[in-house]
């Protein structure tokens, strides 16, 4: 996914973190001369767990002002399988959606059908009557890193920053 988004001249905006799978994409980006963006909380920057090198480092005071810089400075959004932070994320991400607070691009990239599970979730959701159908074009979902960047193209005008969540 990382060289995927240097190649195509997309920028990722991210946690901030130097460990883990993201910590591994935003290297891989940096390394082949993309552009990262991480925010990070003072807790976790005090910790000294920021990615060292990266293009640039936004600290925020805390983890609800660190959602709040991620979604402004991005133009769509990009769940790899994650933890429930990244759930956290994508479900915000979908609310807003669903209130008409914004109309940005949220991507699933089911790799290995990770997701299935949250999307059976959502299914039951729609199928007991706590959301209507609506909620299922709020989101894409994608199979592999190369169909990401299509998918994402085809809801933006131009694709700047993808947002990991």
């Amino acid at each position: 996914m990382g060289k995927i988004m240097a190649e195509s001249g997309v920028g990722l905006v991210y946690g901030g973190g130097g460990i883990g799978l993201m910590g591994v994409i935003a290297r891989r980006i940096l390394d082949d001369g993309g552009h990262v963006t991480g925010v990070i909380p003072e807790r976790l920057h005090d910790l000294d767990l920021s990615l060292e090198g990266i293009s640039e480092l936004v600290v925020a005071k805390d983890m609800h002002q660190r959602k709040k810089v991620m979604f402004e400075k991005s133009d769509a959004f990009l769940a790899l399988p994650g933890g429930i932070g990244t759930l956290d994320e994508i479900v915000e991400i979908l609310t807003g959606a669903q209130l008409g607070l914004h109309q940005k691009p949220l991507l699933l990239l089911n790799h290995k059908g990770y997701w299935q599970p949250f999307l059976t979730l959502l299914d039951h959701i729609i199928d007991q009557g706590f959301s209507d159908q609506h909620l299922r074009n709020l989101y894409q979902v994608v199979e592999s890193p190369d169909q990401v960047l299509a998918t994402a193209s085809r809801h933006l005008q131009k694709p700047r920053r993808l947002q990991k969540h």
